[in-house]
């Protein structure tokens, strides 16, 4: 069987001018499950790590407990479920077991109570021991829920670790203000996983649904983008654009070809890469400049090794007129993904004491974003601008957003791009 996987590339100005120096050029790829992938059901094998110290105590854990439960109802006999609650200490609330009894696991979720403090590595061991029980062949996720800061964190990036090399993404998710972000995004990418940031507690609901049907959607596996490019082309980063924005750097093949290991496609969402080269100087005419090439396996139709490609062909000219036009979806992104290294740059400079600095680059980044149309998450940034202005120091909470909103500008909607 072919076609489980479509390969979309376009240049975010298709014509550049037949100059003597060298020229830097943006290609957009979308890889995106086919239609037909949406009938392919994944089996999963979850762990819930869930904080149950005493900050959780009320609505936060009353909303665990309800998004829980939902995240049950969501799941079958041919799913594995555990649930492993931690405070200070760690128990293994539901081992690792196929869901067969809803009513039942439903009812020791409702028992889960807040006590005491917070320590997540034992019990991310303790996870991912329990994820360890299952079939190898199930699609493999750990959420995590903290609201609060924890003892030894490097203990929590050794788990991490181990979790990614098992293949057992980490879903770290923060609710409130006082939990460390820079941990949770570092024990995510560490295991191949996404962090995010609840800001209200009534959102744990959906955010749990959410985990569970993207772990579902997860019928191409394995994927590694391949990019072999032509002499005189060279790569300088790939960004990945969605699910999130994140800089995946890459592993050289050669001088000109580089491979990206993308891991699960979810059907629905796949992966957007944004590739940077820099174009030594051509003579005017219609040049291929490369090939990208994906591969992927989908288990569950017994396929492996299967292929897609595409060719980048890009023109050289002196017309003016070719040369001003642009792919504006495209170039909406290149401008998000610099308004995300606008703030990351910020945020080192405020760590580093540099307020002055961070203030000038945090009002481009709001520029940025009012072009984009991100009204909310450019007034958030300017309210953290008078914060530091006045203060010297952002909110915990704006901080937050910052960090989460930025990574999250790039919308499925930007992406009506015409195919090369």
């Amino acid at each position: 069987m072919t076609g489980e996987v479509n390969l979309r590339a376009a240049l975010a100005r298709p014509y550049l001018p037949a100059t003597s120096t060298a020229q830097v050029a943006y290609v957009l790829l979308e890889l995106q499950p086919t239609a037909s992938m949406a009938q392919v059901r994944m089996p999963v094998n979850v762990s819930f790590v869930l904080d149950r110290s005493g900050s959780m105590k009320g609505d936060k854990i009353e909303r665990v407990r309800r998004a829980t439960s939902t995240a049950i109802d969501m799941l079958d006999s041919q799913d594995t479920l555990s649930v492993v609650i931690f405070d200070h200490r760690t128990k293994v609330l539901i081992p690792a077991g196929p869901v067969q009894n809803r009513d039942e696991l439903k009812r020791e979720v409702e028992s889960i109570r807040d006590a005491g403090g917070t320590r997540i590595a034992p019990a991310v061991e303790k996870a991912l021991q329990e994820v360890g029980k299952g079939s190898p062949n199930l699609i493999r996720r750990l959420v995590l829920l903290t609201d609060g800061q924890t003892e030894h964190e490097n203990e929590c990036l050794v788990q991490a670790d181990h979790a990614g090399r098992f293949g057992v993404p980490i879903t770290a998710l923060g609710v409130g203000r006082d939990w460390n972000e820079d941990l949770l995004i570092d024990m995510a990418n560490r295991s191949g996983g996404t962090a995010d940031y609840i800001d209200q507690a009534d959102k744990i609901v959906e955010y749990f649904q959410t985990t569970v049907q993207r772990a579902q959607a997860t019928a191409v596996q394995n994927t590694v983008l391949t990019m072999r490019l032509v002499q005189g082309i060279s790569p300088r980063t790939v960004w990945q654009v969605i699910p999130l924005i994140d800089n995946l750097g890459y592993q050289p093949i050669s001088d000109r070809d580089v491979s990206v290991h993308l891991g699960d496609l979810e059907t629905g969402q796949g992966r957007t890469l944004l590739i940077e080269l820099l174009i030594e100087p051509r003579p005017v005419g219609q040049y291929r400049i490369g090939q990208v090439e994906a591969t992927y396996d989908v288990p569950a139709l017994g396929l492996q090794g299967d292929k897609v490609r595409q060719d980048i062909m890009l023109t050289f000219t002196q017309e003016t007129q070719l040369v001003s036009q642009v792919n504006a979806p495209v170039m909406n992104i290149v401008e998000k993904i610099s308004a995300f290294k606008l703030q990351t740059r910020a945020l080192e400079d405020l760590q580093a004491g540099n307020v002055s600095s961070a203030t000038q680059k945090l009002k481009s980044a709001v520029t940025r974003l009012l072009s984009q149309g991100e009204v909310e998450l450019a007034q958030t940034m300017q309210q953290e601008i008078t914060n530091l202005e006045q203060s010297g120091q952002l909110s915990s909470e704006g901080q937050k957003t910052i960090k989460f909103g930025t990574r999250k500008t790039v919308r499925l909607s930007d992406l009506d791009i015409p195919q090369e």
